[in-house]
């Protein structure tokens, strides 16, 4: 299954190409999307992206996964969380979310199995 492209972004808002529902903040995977809630795992800025916000995109089969971290890249990704994603054996990439779409949509384009996770507003 290819990873589906984001299709827009604004501050609040993506699209995900192939799906009717608006995302404030989103996790994509190979063959899917739905949004990212931060209430499922208590996540906040600080201390920012938890392993438990990544565990289903990792599931996926992701090759690659990218973080967006939002427009001010005001939320924070702790040096644990990425040593989880590593041990994983998945590659991260860690953006301001502009950035991070474009990495992605790149990496899709291209046939990678790639996932994300992207905070749409500060």
């Amino acid at each position: 299954m290819a990873s589906p492209e984001i299709s827009s972004l604004s501050w609040g808002h993506m699209k995900v190409k192939g799906c009717a529902t608006a995302y404030k903040d989103c996790k994509v995977w190979p063959g899917g999307s739905r949004a990212w809630d931060w209430r499922e795992t208590g996540t906040d800025h600080h201390p920012g992206v938890q392993p438990a916000d990544l565990d289903e995109v990792l599931r996926k089969g992701v090759e690659i996964l990218i973080i967006g971290r939002g427009m001010s890249e005001a939320l924070q990704v702790p040096v644990n969380t990425l040593d989880y994603i590593k041990k994983q054996g998945v590659n991260v990439k860690v953006f301001q979310t502009e950035k991070a779409v474009k990495e992605y949509n790149d990496l899709a384009c291209q046939g990678h199995k790639v996932g994300g996770v992207f905070h749409s507003t500060c």
